[in-house]
């Protein structure tokens, strides 16, 4: 019996099997994995999902352990338990807008694919503001009047730029995370500890 680890398609599942390379593990069943959607190595089988769909994996029960962006975490706050920070996956939440962005008397209006952080986030400054939820390209809201700024996640800050847009306030930073099942760790500790241990990094961004 092996553990099952569910991860984010994509950049995160990149980066994280370099990480594993870096660690002495076999990776190339992951490399030459093609479209599937589910592989087998020597110390674990690895699914692979959409992030929000890695946690929803984790917090049924489907798979064991799960790695994932934070954003999903503190966006979605899924029902899992938040193991550790890797090191990989760094960027951060920001507010950016175009440069010269006047204010009317009305609330300031906020466009952004995380509305649940957003409202947190200024709701703890002691401001109220207007979301608009988007699921593209946020960039385009202050663009075509749609808002007055926007938040979300900022990592090389190119898509910005290239868009006449600024960052105006850094929020925090972020990590990619590895959750794992509440039942899974209680009942299965012998069998995940070892792989759990071996993602332990103390650089790693909280």
């Amino acid at each position: 019996m092996k553990p099952v680890l569910a991860l984010t398609k994509g950049r995160l599942e990149r980066q994280f099997i370099a990480f594993l390379q870096e660690r002495g593990y076999d990776v190339q069943p992951l490399i030459d994995k093609g479209r599937k959607l589910q592989v087998e190595t020597s110390e674990f089988f690895a699914v692979f999902a959409k992030g929000v769909d890695v946690a929803t994996y984790v917090e049924h029960g489907i798979a064991d352990l799960g790695i994932i962006g934070a954003d999903i975490l503190l966006e979605n706050e899924p029902d899992v338990f938040d193991l550790l920070p890797l090191p990989f996956g760094k960027c951060r939440f920001a507010i950016a807008g175009e440069p010269l962005t006047h204010y009317s008397q009305r609330k300031q209006r906020i466009a952004t694919k995380y509305p649940n952080i957003t409202t947190k986030y200024f709701r703890e400054k002691g401001k109220s503001i207007d979301i608009v939820k988007l699921e593209g390209s946020v960039e385009l809201a202050p663009l075509l009047g749609l808002a007055d700024d926007i938040v979300d996640i900022v990592e090389t800050g190119n898509t910005l730029e290239e868009n006449g847009l600024i960052v105006k306030e850094e929020m925090f930073d972020l990590s990619a995370r590895c959750i794992a099942n509440r039942n899974s760790l209680k009942l299965k500790k012998a069998m995940l500890y070892p792989l759990i241990e071996s993602f332990k990094v103390e650089e790693a961004v909280i």
